[in-house]
């Protein structure tokens, strides 16, 4: 048993892609307890969960299968992502995701950025910025590029201005459209998006 605990996670992924079922039974032994409660702590039903952690194994195998892990080293951390994402569409499914209210002067990036979240809020964070990407989607192609570099990549408005060839008035004016349409999106998608 001691030996099984000093193979990593990376040499078990490996024997398990060179044909080892062996290897795989151990990594879901090894990480099965703590991947189960997490799903449990979200869903708070043993048959969900059950059904969750056995998805969540299905996807890892599949992707595996497919050659598409390359998170060295990083298996629990990555099938624990696979999972929450599992859990966030449980939510959906069952229109249970939280709801967010974009009024007053709650800025819809603040809560991208807040770092002290729990789980809980971070799943919700992460359904903010995918609904969020898909609606920046929808802007025009000026803004939306302005939009991505500010947010996304944390670039200034004078790197945005040289990057894409304009002034730096240019650039804060297309920004300042860019959250004015994405509020109109906001709207007419009636998103509702709210603060805890």
């Amino acid at each position: 048993m001691k030996k099984i605990e000093t193979i990593t996670d990376a040499t078990l992924v490996r024997q398990y892609l060179e044909g080892s079922e062996d290897a795989l039974s151990k990594l879901i032994n090894r990480h099965q307890q703590r991947i189960y409660n997490f799903i449990y702590s979200k869903v708070f039903d043993r048959d969900v969960t059950e059904d969750i952690f056995q998805d969540t194994f299905i996807k890892v195998i599949r992707t595996l299968k497919r050659g598409k892990y390359n998170e060295e080293g990083k298996f629990l951390p990555w099938t624990m992502r696979i999972a929450h994402n599992l859990v966030i569409d449980y939510f959906r499914k069952n229109n249970r995701m939280p709801k967010f209210d974009n009024s007053g002067d709650f800025n819809i990036f603040s809560v991208l950025q807040d770092e002290d979240l729990n789980a809980e809020k971070l799943m919700v964070k992460d359904q903010i910025e995918s609904d969020v990407k898909k609606l920046i989607e929808e802007l025009p192609e000026d803004q939306k590029e302005v939009l991505i570099m500010r947010i996304y990549r944390d670039m200034s408005f004078k790197e945005i201005a040289e990057r894409t060839d304009v002034s730096i008035n240019t650039a804060l004016g297309r920004m300042r459209y860019a959250l004015i349409n994405l509020r109109k999106v906001i709207e007419k998608h009636d998103i509702v998006l709210t603060k805890y």
